[in-house]
C-alpha cells in the first residue's frame, strides 16, 4: 500500500502569484485549516513541495 500523507492550508493564498494560488486549489485545499489526504505520488510531493510555504504535511500510517 502506498503511503498516505495529511496536507493542510495554513496561510492564506491572497496576495500570492495565481499560479501558488491554482497549485493550492488544485491539491483540494479551498479555506485556511482545510485538510485532505493524498497518495505519496511523486506529483503530489511536487505540488506539496512548490507551496509549502503555505501548508503542513503530516505523512499517515
Amino acid at each position: 500500500m502506498a503511503k498516505k500523507i495529511s496536507v493542510k492550508l495554513v496561510r492564506s493564498t491572497i496576495s500570492q502569484k495565481p499560479k501558488v494560488a491554482a497549485t493550492v486549489r488544485s491539491l483540494g485545499l479551498k479555506k485556511i485549516n482545510s485538510t485532505v489526504e493524498h497518495e505519496a505520488t511523486d506529483p503530489i510531493l511536487g505540488m506539496v513541495a512548490a507551496v509549502s510555504h503555505l501548508v503542513e504535511v503530516k505523512e499517515i500510517n
